[in-house]
């Protein structure tokens, strides 16, 4: 993706962070009106309604082996609804990180943390391609439907293999292909604002984690994602038979 193409993807979730209530209006697809997930979040200790603005395709807390007292940090974590959901995981002696390259999502979360007033949660405005903090820094890693949107994958899982310790791990929800997505999908900007032609192969997609270094490579929960039909019309001759997307929640070990 061009670094023209990456402003368009923050522009827009940094919109998404102004809106007054964007669950009304907005998902992990953007404004399509369908949301991968549903309401998986609504019963788990720690979330905050007002952190959740409809952006995840998976809930990778449930797969994630979190331990209380743990240092852990959340990639694109947005208003900072998985981040609140971790900090009811690894309590008071815990410490949360939240990294997101939007100023408005980050300036939203903040403020959300403050209303809480929880004093072992931080929010960082950085880059997954590049991210600010050193060697060996976090017992785990999570992420939620963001890494698919970052243009060089393989720096992302080795910038994540680099900041884990010695016996640490991820869990990321993320969304992947079987196969490769029609051209008119992949190289449309809004699709790929909304989660979807930025995927890329699954078996690609493994690759690039074992590569990275990382072994015990776990899928553990794997969904197909049918675009509803008032997109698909803009893409005549495609149907969701011949477009194999899917999300899955994915785990591996440094």
């Amino acid at each position: 993706m061009s670094k023209k193409l990456k402003e368009v993807v923050k522009s827009k979730y940094s919109e998404i962070a102004k809106k007054s209530n964007p669950l009304n209006i907005v998902d992990c697809c953007g404004d399509s009106g369908f949301k991968m997930i549903d309401d998986e979040y609504e019963n788990l200790s720690g979330y905050i309604s007002e952190a959740d603005l409809g952006l995840g395709c998976g809930v990778p807390t449930e797969f994630a082996n979190i331990k209380l007292g743990q240092t852990v940090l959340d990639l694109g974590s947005g208003a900072g609804n998985d981040c609140f959901v971790i900090r009811s995981i690894v309590g008071e002696n815990g410490k949360v990180v939240g990294l997101d390259f939007s100023e408005p999502m980050i300036e939203k979360a903040r403020k959300n943390a403050e209303k809480l007033k929880f004093e072992n949660i931080e929010f960082v405005l950085g880059d997954i391609e590049n991210l600010p903090f050193k060697n060996n820094q976090f017992d785990m890693v999570s992420s939620n439907c963001v890494l698919n949107l970052v243009p060089d994958k393989t720096k992302a899982f080795n910038e994540i293999h680099r900041v884990l310790n010695s016996n640490g791990h991820f869990c990321v929800s993320d969304v992947v292909t079987d196969g490769a997505l029609p051209e008119i999908l992949k190289n449309d900007v809004e699709m790929y604002v909304g989660c979807v032609a930025g995927a890329i192969d699954i078996n690609y997609y493994l690759s690039i984690i074992e590569n990275a270094g990382f072994k015990n490579i776990e899928i553990h929960k794997k969904k197909k994602i049918n675009i509803p039909e008032k997109i698909m019309k803009k893409y005549s001759g495609i149907d969701n038979e011949e477009i194999g997307i899917y999300s899955i929640t994915i785990s591996a070990n440094k």
